[in-house]
C-alpha cells in the first residue's frame, strides 16, 4: 500500500476515533467525568409506569435517574418488594453550598433528616412514573434492607396510592348495603305516605275553610271592637268637657269657702287679742276678775262655815241662832 494511501485511512481512522469521543460526551453530558451515587428504594406498591431511565426529581429539581429495578419476593411469606435502583449525581445537590461526595454518609444524613422517595406521576395521559425525592421528617424511616451495601431511601405511598388505601378503608361494600337498607326504609315511608297523603290534603282543605272562617269572624269582632271604642272614646271626651266645667264651677266655690274660712280666721284672731288684752298683767278688766274671784271665794268659806254651823245646831234653822 503506498504511504499515501496508508496515512490517509490512519488519518480516517483518528477522525472516527474523535467523532466518537465529542459523539459520547455530548449525549453523555460528560457523565464518564462525574462521580456517580448509586442507591435503591424498595416499593412495595406497584410501580406501572416507571421505567429504567426515568428522572429523580428532588422538589421537582432531576437529580438522577432510575438504574435498573427487579422483583423480590421476601419470604416467608411471599410479599412482593420491588427495589428500584437510582443513579444521584452528587453535583445537582449540595449541603450549604458544598456539595455532596458521593459517599455513603450523606445519604444516611438525609434519610435521618426525612429523606423519603415516592412514586410521581409524570404525565396522566401517557401514564409515565418518575421517582420524587423530599424530606418528610414527620414520618418513620421503614427500612427494607437487603441492598447489597448500597445505601436505601424510604419510601413513603404515593399521593394515588393514599387515596386507593383511604378508599379501601371505607369498606365499600357494607356502606353499599347500608346505602340499599337506607333506600328500603325511604321507599318504605314514600309509600306510606302516599296512603296518607290524600286524607291529610282533605284534613288540610277542612282546617284552611275552618281557619278562613275563623278569621272572618276575628275580623267582624274586631271592627265591631272598633266602633265600640270609637263611642266610648266620645263619651269619654264628653265627660272630660262635662268634667272640666264642674271643676270650674267647684273652683268658684271652693275661692268662696276660703274666702269665708279666711274672715272666720280673722275673727278668730281678733278674738284671741281680746282674750290676750284680758288676761294681760296690767289689764283693768283682770283686776276685776281677780277682786270677783277673790269675793267669790270668801263667800264660799262663808257658806262652808254656815254648812258646818248647821250641820252642828240644826235647830238654829227654826229657833234662831243663840247669841254666845
Amino acid at each position: 500500500m503506498p504511504a499515501s494511501k496508508a496515512t490517509a485511512v490512519g488519518a480516517f481512522v483518528l477522525g472516527a476515533l474523535a467523532l466518537g469521543v465529542i459523539a459520547i460526551l455530548l449525549f453523555s453530558g460528560r457523565s464518564l467525568f462525574t462521580t456517580k451515587l448509586r442507591v435503591v428504594s424498595y416499593f412495595q406498591n406497584s410501580v406501572a409506569g416507571l421505567t429504567v431511565g426515568a428522572p429523580v426529581t428532588l422538589r421537582g429539581v432531576k437529580v438522577g435517574t432510575v438504574q435498573s429495578m427487579k422483583v423480590f419476593l421476601k419470604l416467608p411469606d411471599l410479599v412482593p418488594v420491588i427495589p428500584v435502583y437510582m443513579e444521584i449525581q452528587p453535583s445537582q445537590v449540595s449541603w450549604t453550598n458544598d456539595p455532596l461526595t458521593g459517599d455513603s454518609t450523606d445519604i444516611g444524613v438525609a434519610v435521618r433528616a426525612g429523606l423519603r422517595a415516592q412514586l410521581a406521576t409524570q404525565s396522566l395521559v401517557t401514564g409515565q412514573v418518575s421517582v420524587n425525592l423530599d424530606f418528610y421528617p414527620d414520618t418513620p424511616p421503614t427500612l427494607a434492607g437487603g441492598g447489597n451495601g448500597v445505601p436505601e431511601i424510604p419510601t413513603i405511598p404515593s399521593d394515588f396510592q393514599r387515596i386507593r388505601d383511604e378508599i379501601a378503608d371505607l369498606k365499600l361494600p357494607d356502606l353499599a348495603e347500608k346505602a340499599r337498607t337506607a333506600l328500603d326504609g325511604l321507599n318504605q315511608i314514600i309509600g306510606e305516605l302516599n296512603g296518607k297523603v290524600g286524607p291529610m290534603a282533605d284534613s288540610l282543605r277542612q282546617t284552611s275553610d275552618d281557619a278562613r272562617t275563623t278569621l272572618d269572624t276575628v275580623a267582624a269582632a274586631v271592627h265591631q271592637l272598633q266602633l265600640d271604642a270609637t263611642q266610648a272614646l266620645k263619651s269619654m271626651d264628653r265627660l272630660a268637657t262635662t268634667t272640666e266645667a264642674q271643676v270650674t264651677t267647684t273652683g268658684k266655690d271652693i275661692d268662696q269657702a276660703v274666702a269665708t274660712v279666711n274672715r272666720a280666721a280673722g275673727q278668730a284672731a281678733k278674738v284671741m287679742d281680746d282674750l290676750h288684752d284680758i288676761t294681760s298683767a296690767r289689764s283693768p278688766m283682770r283686776g276685776d276678775l281677780e277682786a270677783a274671784v277673790r269675793d267669790l271665794a270668801a263667800s264660799a268659806a262663808s257658806l262652808r262655815n254656815f254648812s258646818r254651823d248647821v250641820e252642828r245646831h240644826p235647830n238654829d234653822l227654826l229657833l234662831g241662832r243663840s247669841p254666845k
